[in-house]
């Protein structure tokens, strides 16, 4: 998916709206003057040799840009074109920058990726809309972070349960560098999941329960060093077949609305350590306003190609209702990185503490098993 970037002004002016049937009359005489028309056969095509919008490889090893086609002619985007048995090739993959900037469209490289870009273009800050990846990740080893996961494990008193997040993490606006590659400047993200824990002790697999998140963080990185500020409100329900085996189980109202002040810095590119504070504005069920994580992860950067690299993951949650004691959580396994920056992971956790279904905060648990995550 290509971010919407503009590190420079648009070239020409901006349409107006209205006057629709003067538009269309442009329209008409823009295609009827277009040189893929002039040059094309009989049937309306463009005749041999007279490729539009490719990049013909001459025999100097140079590139040239013949851009001839409607798509062109009308937003100055070059469309993709294939002629069998040429020495054409597509555009997107071999444009220049001063070439992209010749047909008005963007001045910036539209069709560049992260992995191609050049070390002054990542200095550039400009003002993106859905922004490729994140600058302030989400705890690989927390416990209510959102993300695509599923965890099978054994609790020696409530004996296996499966753990499932269902959920992601998005930017929206970014003003910073381009590509999902350790980017730096000012994000705003949205983020949300639904946490449900199903009986695994019984065939139907019971709804235990499920614990719901929606948040908006403000996040900002430069260099080595990212912060983020927001605010997330989280909920927790009772699953309806768990409330009719125990029918004189009374349901919490456990709900926090929270505001979020963390901090995140990378020793290596590869290694994390991070920290940070949440205070509740308003609360009920039981909890109290103040929490507390911190933990350190070891996390290959860059993508990992087919065999991966290992990871490793700590991380400690601390709750004012338990004298800020709380939770640890251990994860441990192998995992695979895309360029897009995605992480898919598998391997082990341990949980040690106050239950992580905030239904049951006050129950303790101490479980092991098998996990994959997904993270964005």
């Amino acid at each position: 998916m290509r971010h919407l970037a503009i590190c420079r002004p648009i070239v020409g002016p901006a349409p107006r709206s209205g006057h629709s049937e003067w538009i269309l009359v442009a329209l008409i005489l823009v295609v009827f003057s277009s040189p893929s028309w002039a040059n094309s056969s009989q049937d309306g095509w463009p005749s041999s040799g007279e490729n539009s919008a490719c990049v013909e490889q001459t025999a100097s090893g140079s590139t040239h840009y013949e851009p001839d086609t409607l798509a062109t002619d009308l937003f100055g985007q070059p469309a993709p074109t294939s002629i069998a048995g040429s020495s054409y090739r597509m555009l997107p993959e071999f444009l220049a920058d001063s070439e992209v900037e010749s047909t008005g469209y963007f001045q910036d490289n539209w069709f560049e990726s992260a992995g191609e870009r050049s070390a002054a273009r990542d200095e550039e800050w400009c003002h993106q809309v859905l922004p490729e990846g994140l600058i302030y990740h989400s705890y690989l080893a927390g416990v209510k972070e959102p993300r695509f996961a599923g965890r099978w494990l054994r609790d020696d008193d409530l004996g296996w349960m499966w753990d499932i997040t269902l959920g992601g993490r998005v930017g929206i606006l970014r003003y910073g560098t381009v590509g999902s590659d350790r980017p730096e400047g000012w994000q705003l993200d949205m983020e949300g999941a639904g946490m449900p824990r199903l009986d695994l002790e019984h065939e139907e697999r019971d709804l235990i329960s499920a614990d719901f998140r929606f948040g908006i963080p403000l996040t900002y990185g430069r260099g080595n060093y990212q912060t983020k500020f927001g605010y997330y409100h989280l909920s927790s329900h009772l699953g309806d077949e768990y409330m009719v085996r125990h029918s004189t189980l009374v349901r919490r109202n456990y709900s926090r609305d929270v505001l979020i002040w963390g901090h995140s810095y990378f020793l290596t590119p590869d290694l994390r350590l991070y920290g940070e504070a949440g205070w509740a504005f308003t609360y009920d069920g039981g909890t109290e306003p103040w929490e507390f994580q911190f933990g350190i992860e070891y996390s290959p950067a860059g993508p990992s190609g087919q065999r991966g690299a290992p990871f490793f993951a700590i991380n400690g949650y601390l709750r004012e209702e338990f004298d800020f004691g709380g939770n640890l959580s251990v994860e441990t396994g192998w995992q695979w990185r895309g360029y897009s920056g995605h992480l898919f992971r598998v391997g082990m956790q341990y949980f040690q503490g106050m239950s992580d279904q905030w239904e049951f905060f006050d129950q303790y648990e101490e479980k092991l098993g098998f996990g994959v995550w997904y993270d964005f």
